[in-house]
């Protein structure tokens, strides 16, 4: 276990590397004030699948009656920094290459498929050039440790032990050390590792439904190719925050080969940030798309959710959909209502509105597992496929535990744009 952390952890100082001093040497300068030289050329890039949401104003909060009388979303303006956001939910198979990632890296470090860190360290990475050979009976054999004891073939294939498939890493509190008390600190003490495992916990399918039938979906729903490009459900606040780390990594590795700067961090959105994409530019949109209604002019209904008591396939998806089902709103994101609830990085306060900031806008805190449930709770938006219109509103705020995951929570990333806003001349 402690040589798979090193292997980790030798990859996130590989990954964190950035461009060198330069060649200038002081005499160049000729006692002028010229800045660093040789410094990179830096051209906005849009990773692939994301679409750009430009910095703007919002008025967040709910557009229709407060019903219960609740009071957890009241309206107030705020101002939100432009960045990148998935045109979907992430998807069954993009989370599988992070599974896949995670347990080709566990294999390729029992193998002792290591090669010399490029900074000159003594450090050892991933050797990604070697194959494994899974049918093999001698590495069949040494990776004997990944598979399940219990000799139960099911469907008579023979199980990966899916609680050995984990993902380590740290993470950096910046609030902590921002204090003034902590600013000339080591800042090794304000990292804090995370041991995460990835696989999805399939058996929501089962358990999130009394007296109902729905063990063909657990069977299948993140391992049959059919429904590759459905949302990732099955999955917590946690692991949703592994895949962003592990996504940040895989990219800024491949910027750091190419010579070229890396970007910020993927994350999950603020739920400020998730309100004013959702919206698509419409300040004081009901849905998405803009209107009340939650048919068309045709009669066609606009996103996936439960449209009546007991109806669950008149909008099209009985369960959840493609993550690309229905129109997009404005900005270019998709199911930004409905198909699944996804999760922000904001912690859930009823009375947040009342005490946060109007720019950028967010509360986090991080729970240990030993802290109390209320603690735990994280911000949910968007509704699902199984829940009423007015969860599916805009301005609707919802929550789960941090822990918990569900047949009808998924997410996606964000990272946030640097530099000035392209349209902005």
């Amino acid at each position: 276990m402690k040589k798979i952390k090193s292997v980790f952890f030798s990859l996130i100082i590989l990954s964190l590397m950035l461009t060198g001093c330069g060649k200038a040497t002081w005499d160049s300068y000729k006692g002028q004030l010229l800045g660093a030289k040789d410094r990179p050329a830096w051209v906005p890039v849009q990773p692939y699948g994301m679409i750009y949401v430009p910095t703007g104003v919002l008025h967040i909060g709910p557009n229709d009656q407060d019903l219960n009388n609740a009071m957890v979303a009241r309206s107030k303006e705020v101002s939100i920094q432009g960045f990148y956001m998935d045109e979907t939910e992430i998807t069954n198979n993009e989370y599988r290459q992070f599974v896949n990632y995670v347990k080709d890296s566990i294999a390729h470090t029992i193998l002792g498929h290591f090669v010399d860190a490029s900074d000159g360290s003594d450090l050892q990475a991933i050797d990604w050039s070697k194959e494994i050979e899974w049918s093999d009976p001698e590495t069949s054999e040494q990776l004997e440790d990944m598979y399940s004891k219990d000799g139960i073939k099911l469907l008579g294939v023979r199980d990966m032990d899916i609680s050995k498939i984990i993902y380590h890493y740290l993470w950096f509190d910046w609030k902590t050390a921002a204090k003034l008390e902590n600013r000339w600190k080591e800042r090794a003490q304000f990292f804090h590792e995370e041991n995460i495992r990835v696989y999805p916990d399939t058996l929501v399918w089962v358990r999130d439904f009394t007296y109902s039938y729905n063990e063909p979906m657990t069977r299948n729903y993140f391992s049959h190719p059919s429904f590759d490009d459905y949302p990732v459900v099955g999955i917590n606040w946690d692991q949703a925050n592994a895949f962003n780390d592990w996504r940040t990594k895989f990219w800024s590795a491949y910027r750091t080969q190419m010579g070229e700067p890396l970007l910020d961090i993927f994350r999950l959105p603020t739920e400020s940030e998730w309100e004013y994409a959702a919206r698509g530019g419409k300040k004081i949109a009901q849905y998405p798309w803009g209107g009340p209604y939650v048919r068309n002019a045709k009669g066609c209904i606009l996103a996936n959710f439960k449209p009546g008591r007991g109806n669950y396939p008149e909008d099209g998806g009985f369960y959840t959909v493609r993550a690309d089902a229905y129109w997009p709103n404005d900005y270019g994101l998709y199911n930004m209502a409905g198909n699944v609830a996804e999760w922000t990085s904001t912690a859930y306060y009823e009375n947040a509105t009342q005490f946060i900031w109007d720019m950028n806008p967010d509360i986090r805190y991080d729970a240990d597992d030993s802290e109390t449930e209320t603690l735990k709770r994280k911000s949910l938006r968007g509704g699902s496929w199984k829940d009423i219109a007015h969860y599916i509103q805009c301005g609707t705020r919802h929550w789960e535990y941090q822990d918990t995951s569900s047949s009808y929570i998924g997410f996606r990333s964000i990272t946030t744009y640097l530099g000035r806003d392209p349209k902005d001349k």
